[in-house]
């Protein structure tokens, strides 16, 4: 969970992103040995930051251009010498962090290496969960993760939030950014646990830091509501025991309503502020909208939801949207109707290992009546997933005991 903040702030003394995750991990590997005997500290965040400073400073001081890297450092270096366990600027842990998407987002990388160094710098995430979230191979996600760092540190990019131009050429790939973090903390790939809410924090946090850097820009203002109004719903999406609660089946007394009205105000300067039709984010915060505005399951708008899926569809193509699509028309148009929609997706390449395409599947054909189909499909899903909550669920599903009783129309729109 440190790991982002840690990175981010010793990027700021070393340059080189590649040698501050290397601290980074050393600082960790320190807290292994030292905290069993000393105990964790009050706060570990700022042991770990300042163990990685003490470090990184070292390694200035070792290098030929000592004088020089001292005088960039000016600020960060003092800090390294304060005490251990100082806690740090939490303004400050935010511009690192932005600073640090911002560099990783740099154009002299390829869009997916700014994608996969990003999300494994800020957002933690193994090569194997990156590789999930971007629906590509994991060998090639971890040569772009390689060859990123090198490329940021033999063209010496700067740590830095850029102005002007260059801010506008990175923005697409920032915001890109944060909507995966955020995806990965709202439905995690792998692991025990459902949510991972420190991924949707972060996440969430840096769109409110993007939005006050950039209040003009309505696609910041889309996203920000998008995922405002997506949080508003994390204390009903588990129940106590962590299981997986739908979206038909949740209170909707436990959503946030200081978090949706954050997502409607969000929502109304994105419109405010734009020129032309709205862009894929605050397309996406218009559906969530739809939903929070609904005091039950039952008064969903669903033709407005498959009107804004549609708009969606063309304006940001992709076969993810269009099996989302294919969810609103079934609720619109019938199961037969989605199910045409899904069978065109089978072939996709992208979503040949995504357990999501045989789920939604399986929810049409049970509709259907075709139940002993439905149940292959959710066990193909559960073979998929790797997460152990989403494969137990749908493994409950694949069983003869499993029924329809479980699951409704319209919850895979959770």
């Amino acid at each position: 969970m440190e790991a982002p903040r840690v990175i981010a702030a010793v990027t700021r003394i070393v340059r080189d992103v590649g040698i501050a995750e290397d601290l980074a991990q050393d600082a960790l590997v320190a807290a292994l040995e030292k905290w069993p005997g000393s105990g964790v500290p009050d706060n570990p965040g700022a042991w770990l930051t300042a163990t990685a400073k003490h470090r990184a400073v070292d390694l200035v001081r070792r290098r030929e251009n000592y004088a020089r890297k001292l005088e960039e450092v000016g600020r960060a270096t003092e800090f390294a010498y304060e005490e251990v366990g100082v806690a740090t600027d939490p303004d400050d842990i935010d511009d690192d962090l932005l600073r640090l998407v911002f560099m990783s987002c740099h154009p002299v990388l390829s869009a997916e290496a700014r994608v996969a160094l990003t999300l494994r710098l800020l957002g933690g995430l193994t090569t194997a969960e990156i590789a999930r979230a971007v629906l590509a191979p994991e060998a090639t996600v971890a040569q772009r993760i390689v060859r990123a760092k090198r490329t940021l540190a033999t063209r010496n990019v700067a740590f830095e939030v850029p102005y002007g131009p260059d801010r506008e050429a990175r923005l697409g790939s920032v915001l890109e950014v944060i909507y995966l973090i955020f995806n990965e903390g709202y439905a995690a790939t792998a692991g025990d646990d459902y949510l991972r809410p420190g991924l949707c924090e972060d996440a969430l946090r840096l769109a409110r830091v993007l939005q006050s850097l950039m209040p003009k820009e309505p696609e910041v203002h889309g996203l920000a509501a998008l995922l405002e109004l997506q949080c508003s719903r994390s204390a009903a999406r588990t129940a106590p025991d962590g299981t997986p609660v739908l979206l038909r089946d949740q209170s909707r007394g436990r959503w946030n309503p200081m978090l949706i009205r954050r997502g409607f105000a969000a929502l109304t300067r994105a419109e405010a502020v734009s020129s032309g039709p709205p862009g894929p984010y605050a397309l996406q915060a218009a559906i969530a909208a739809c939903h929070a505005r609904a005091y039950t399951y039952a008064d969903t708008n669903w033709r407005q939801i498959a009107a804004l899926y549609a708009l969606l569809a063309a304006r940001a193509p992709s076969p993810v949207i269009e099996l989302n699509r294919a969810v609103a028309v079934s609720m619109t148009q019938g199961p037969q109707a989605a199910l045409a929609i899904v069978d065109a997706l089978c072939d996709e390449p992208a979503l040949r290992d995504y357990h999501l395409l045989p789920s939604v599947r399986g929810d049409l054909l049970e509709r259907l009546g075709r139940v002993a189909e439905a149940r292959e499909e959710f066990a193909r899903a559960a073979s998929l997933t790797r997460n152990a909550r989403e494969r137990q669920l749908l493994l409950a599903r694949s069983s003869p005991s499993g029924g329809t009783s479980r699951r409704r129309p319209g919850d895979r729109e959770e």
